[in-house]
């Protein structure tokens, strides 16, 4: 377990964006034969990254092992077990950079799926990250995080229904098996209550909170009553993201009407446009609003800050969900030291360490284009 006296961790999600073509899983399709074995050591060289850049928390991609539950490919069932001594090398090198590990299995992993098959699937991927973690030989602190699910016209009944998926995942589920307040479904309040009738330990996101709060919880009230369901010795972590603020551009076709009116000259009403519309386009962009609940590439230092200062005494480690992933987290810790050395303390951020972030932040930033597992909603349920 992590010393008591550890500073704080920062960590990001799956994808490294600070170093260019560095792969984190095997994503050959199945006529190639991909394996966990594969993944992992792409994965080794990951930590080595880690490590030289101080990061010392990291998601795990939930794809690690491709198609090892996929029904109808029975020949990659078999390759978590297949990858032992490969799992026990990568875990204990994780160990030994003290580095901490997580999954968050995707959105269609659901436990309160109004379909049992669905639900009995989501169980047997469950089951697999676990096993990985456990073949790992890492502790309670590598959690594998979830959602509550779908609403699927009754949000009592599908809170409920999460509890009956909860016993039926054996016991290595249950013992790494967190739960998350979300941004559009279950509140807060909503994952308090399934806590208080299994005692699965629960992650506060931040950004979740002030999305979906009706209840009108008190956030520091909130954040201990989350970090209390983690057992004494077993460090929690929660998620921290700042939303996006600026103007989404949206690929819309032109019908005739528009192209019409654009080769007239007039305007169309009611719409904001990047740019004018020649009247032999095919397809405009317009602008929109911001959408709260989507990530920003980057970290508000200052939003950041207020909150470590309101949760001053407490203890847990960050997840930074940021969709420049690493160069989030790098970007963050100079801002600290020189708005927040409070906070910056807090986490072990040296002067040093601020100066080295910046000179790379300098050499360029790319950002994710694809949602992150926490933004948008699954295909495969009903709101």
């Amino acid at each position: 377990m992590t010393d008591p006296s550890r500073p704080l961790r920062l960590g990001f999600p799956v994808k490294v964006m600070g170093k260019p073509g560095m792969k984190t899983q095997d994503t050959r399709r199945w006529q190639k034969n991909p394996h966990l074995k594969c993944s992992l050591e792409l994965l080794d060289a990951v930590l080595d990254y880690l490590k030289a850049e101080r990061l010392d928390m990291y998601r795990l991609s939930s794809d690690i092992a491709p198609y090892a539950t996929h029904p109808d490919l029975p020949q990659f069932h078999g390759m978590v077990a297949e990858s032992d001594a490969e799992l026990r090398a990568f875990g204990a090198k994780a160990r030994e950079y003290d580095i901490r590990l997580s999954f968050h299995p995707s959105q269609y992993v659901l436990l309160n799926a109004p379909d049992p098959e669905l639900t009995r699937k989501s169980i047997w991927d469950l089951s697999s990250q676990a096993e990985m973690l456990d073949r790992m030989g890492l502790d309670d602190e590598a959690v594998m995080v979830t959602h509550v699910g779908g609403v699927y016209g009754d949000h009592e009944a599908s809170r409920a229904r999460w509890i009956e998926g909860w016993e039926q995942c054996p016991e290595h589920v249950r013992r790494r098996l967190v739960l998350e307040n979300d941004d559009i479904r279950f509140s807060a309040a909503d994952a308090l209550w399934i806590h208080e009738r299994t005692e699965v330990r629960l992650i506060f996101d931040y950004q979740h909170f002030w999305c979906l709060n009706p209840e009108r919880l008190d956030m520091r009230e909130t954040l201990e009553r989350f970090l209390a369901t983690w057992p004494a010795g077993v460090r929690p972590k929660i998620h921290f993201s700042s939303p996006r603020t600026e103007l989404r551009e949206i690929k819309q076709k032109i019908t005739p009407k528009q192209r019409a009116a654009a080769k007239a000259g007039r305007a169309q009403k009611g719409a904001m446009l990047k740019a004018p519309v020649k009247p032999t386009a095919r397809v405009r962009t317009v602008l929109r609003p911001p959408i709260w609940t989507g990530h920003a590439d980057f970290t508000n230092p200052f939003e950041f800050a207020t909150f470590m200062r309101m949760a001053e005494g407490l203890v847990f480690d960050v997840m930074l969900e940021g969709k420049s992933k690493d160069l989030s987290l790098m970007r963050l810790r100079p801002d600290l030291l020189r708005y927040a050395p409070d906070v910056a303390a807090r986490f072990g951020i040296t002067e040093a360490e601020a100066i080295e972030d910046e000179a790379r932040l300098e050499r360029g930033v790319d950002t994710e284009d694809e949602p992150d597992v926490d933004e948008g909603s699954s295909t495969r349920e009903a709101a």
